[in-house]
C-alpha cells in the first residue's frame, strides 16, 4: 500500500523564503499550498496557490477549505509571512504597529487554528513558525522593537502549543533566522549585515528551507526554537 503524498501549507510563499521553502517540500514530493496577497497560478498541479492577506480570518479559512477540496489532507504549516520594520521605538507609527500585528501575529492565528483543526482530524501534524534572532540577541544596530514584540509572541505560543497537543501527535516549532540573502537587503549591504553574524556571512535561503524541513522529519523534536543565524544567538 503506497504512503499518500503529504501536504503542506506555506505562507508568505510568492517570494524569499516562502518561494524556496514551496520549492523545497516539492522537493522533497510535498504537494502544496501556497499564499499570499500577490501570489500567481502554478503550472504545477500539485500546487495550489490561494491569494488573500493572511492577516485575516476569511483567508484562513479559504486556504483550508480550497486545500481540502483539492488534496484532502492538512499535514504540515508553515507559519513564513511576516513584516520586518526596523526603526528607532519611538518613530513606529500606528501604522507600522497595526501592520505588524495583522500579518506576524493575525496571520499566525487564523490559518493555524485553522490548520489544527484539520490535523486534529488524523492526530497527526507539524506547525513551524519563521521567527528572528533579534528576539533574544537584541542588537542596537538594528532597533526592531515590533519584531521582538511580535516575533517574540511565535516563539513563546510554539512552545505553548508543543505542550497542549503533544499528546494529541501535532508538533510545533519555530525557526529562528539571523539576516538571511533575500530581496529585502539590496547586494551593497551584504558586507556590513555579514558582520553582524560570528561566521561572517549572512545566511542564505536554503539554510532557512534545510531547517524547516529537518525539523519536518524530526519526530522527537517539539516545542523547539531551531536557531539558524550563523551564531549571534551564542554570542559575540
Amino acid at each position: 500500500m503506497s504512503t499518500p503524498q503529504k501536504v503542506v501549507i506555506v505562507t508568505g510563499a510568492s517570494q524569499g523564503i516562502g518561494a524556496g521553502l514551496v520549492k523545497g517540500f516539492r522537493e522533497h514530493n510535498y504537494k502544496v499550498i501556497a499564499t499570499s496577497r500577490s501570489i500567481k497560478a502554478s503550472d504545477d498541479p500539485d500546487v495550489l496557490a490561494v491569494a488573500g492577506d493572511i492577516g485575516t480570518g476569511e483567508t484562513a479559512k479559504r486556504v483550508i477549505s480550497q486545500g481540502l477540496e483539492r488534496f484532502g489532507r492538512i499535514d504540515s504549516l508553515v507559519n513564513n509571512a511576516g513584516i520586518f520594520i526596523a526603526k528607532p521605538f519611538t518613530q513606529y507609527t500606528e501604522a507600522d504597529f497595526r501592520s505588524k500585528l495583522a500579518t506576524n501575529v493575525a496571520g499566525f492565528f487564523y490559518i493555524t487554528q485553522a490548520a489544527v483543526e484539520a490535523m486534529e482530524r488524523n492526530r497527526s501534524g507539524h506547525v513551524v513558525s519563521i521567527t528572528t534572532s533579534l528576539v533574544d540577541h537584541a542588537n542596537a544596530n538594528v532597533p526592531s522593537v515590533l519584531a521582538s514584540l511580535t516575533k517574540g509572541g511565535l516563539n513563546s505560543a510554539t512552545k505553548s502549543l508543543a505542550i497542549e497537543y503533544a499528546a494529541r501527535g501535532i508538533r510545533f516549532n519555530a525557526v529562528s533566522p539571523g539576516i538571511i540573502k533575500t530581496p529585502m537587503h539590496s547586494p551593497e549591504t551584504h558586507a556590513a549585515l555579514s558582520a553582524l553574524h560570528p561566521v561572517g556571512r549572512i545566511g542564505d535561503i536554503r539554510d532557512i528551507v534545510e531547517a524547516v524541513l529537518y525539523l519536518e522529519s524530526a519526530s522527537f523534536v517539539t516545542g523547539e526554537i531551531l536557531h539558524v543565524d550563523g551564531g549571534q544567538s551564542a554570542g559575540h
